[in-house]
């Protein structure tokens, strides 16, 4: 049985199956991904084959329907979550075993970080996406040129669109503002998309409603950049909780625990569920994907729409920094824009555009065609690599 994995909560995964059963799944212990070594080897967004052990009947009901695959505990019980669905879908009722994800298809796509604690490994935290949005704020708490530069690399790696979201338009004054506005002009004449929002107000929103439409959508952000007030704004229903930031620091608190997809109800429309579910569009659909040798190829996308003609959200936990991972420094270049754009003016072709003469992007960085912050998050990340701090997947 094949099926996308809608929610992570650390030990149990959440798959929507193909005929719209939703059932919850472990991993065996020795179960891992060739050539990554990870956090979570399984992602959300993940298309998997499960081993229905524990599916004894099916039931189709309208209204409620509660996800009900067999635990081994009370303990594990208490996890299963409680869903509501304005339309028909199929679920699995009772079972007395556990059923367990045994495959994973061929990714289009993933965003990666260096796992928190453990530097040897990373995590995954969204795979076959079509976009992300990176929550930022100026003040309220302050989203770093670093942190935005990293993520933006990370996703330059793995061919993830990213959209730049400056949410709390609402709480700025005169001098936030114009930092804003600084940034992106700097953004923008990179060439990506930046949209100014209020989860609060409202404002900007339907500018974002647009680009969602019919896309499976990543958030991401540091904690307190307003993610959960977002989503809510976006998907009414949904409630997610959400909380202050810290008055001493300026720093957000956690209040999203785990990775879960959100499907996107039509402009207008509440949703009762954030893993409710529509239907499955099984129409063909063809994308693009990085090849071995750095070549881009066009192939099957391996995963089948799930769409229902709105989107989904991927909503994630606030991160406080995004350590790269598995990124060598020849490579690194590549991965801003415009650094790459002149380093095919330099003078040797392994210029590493720290030092070398007839350096094209050090003569950029004098003449300010290329900002001192991208270049020092660009230094950052070769440092990265020269400290050995993340070490590479295999």
């Amino acid at each position: 049985m094949k099926g996308l994995v809608i929610k992570n909560t650390g030990s149990w995964y959440t798959v929507l199956t193909d005929d719209g059963q939703t059932v919850d799944c472990k991993i065996k212990g020795n179960f891992r991904l060739k050539g990554i070594r990870s956090t979570n080897p399984v992602a959300v967004g993940d298309r998997v084959t499960i081993s229905p052990a524990g599916i004894q009947s099916a039931s189709r009901v309208q209204g409620s329907f509660s996800t009900k695959a067999a635990k081994p505990s009370a303990n594990a019980a208490s996890q299963r979550s409680k869903v509501q669905c304005p339309t028909d879908v199929q679920h699995v009722a009772g079972g007395s075993e556990v059923a367990f994800i045994t495959g994973i298809e061929d990714r289009k796509n993933y965003i990666i970080r260096k796992s928190s604690n453990l530097s040897k490994q990373s995590h995954i935290i969204a795979a076959n996406v079509d976009q992300a949005f990176l929550i930022v704020t100026v003040n309220y708490p302050e989203t770093s040129t670093t942190f935005i530069d990293r993520f933006l690399a990370s996703a330059e790696a793995y061919s993830v669109p990213v959209v730049l979201v400056f949410n709390k338009l609402d709480l700025l004054n005169d001098d936030d503002r114009h930092i804003q506005q600084m940034l992106i002009t700097l953004y923008e004449n990179i060439g990506y998309t930046c949209v100014e929002v209020s989860a609060q107000t409202g404002e900007g929103i339907d500018r974002l409603f647009e680009l969602l439409q019919g896309k499976i959508t990543l958030l991401s952000g540091n904690s307190g950049v307003g993610k959960s007030t977002l989503i809510n704004r976006l998907v009414p229903g949904v409630n997610l909780r959400t909380a202050e930031i810290s008055d001493a620091h300026k720093t957000g608190m956690h209040t999203t625990t785990f990775s879960e997809m959100i499907r996107l109800a039509p402009k207008g429309e509440e949703v009762q569920s954030a893993s409710c579910v529509q239907g499955l569009n099984a129409a063909s659909q063809r994308s693009k994907r990085q090849g071995p040798s750095d070549v881009q190829e066009e192939v099957e996308d391996p995963q089948p729409p799930i769409l229902g003609g709105n989107g989904w959200l991927i909503d994630t936990p606030g991160i406080k920094g995004f350590g790269t991972f598995d990124m060598e420094p020849e490579e690194l270049t590549s991965y801003f824009r415009e650094i790459f754009d002149f380093s095919k003016g330099c003078r040797f072709n392994n210029c590493t555009h720290t030092h070398e003469p007839g350096c094209a992007v050090l003569k950029a960085l004098e003449d300010h065609y290329i900002a001192q912050s991208r270049y020092q998050s660009y230094l950052s990340m070769m440092e990265d690599k020269e400290d050995g701090k993340y070490r590479a997947a295999y």
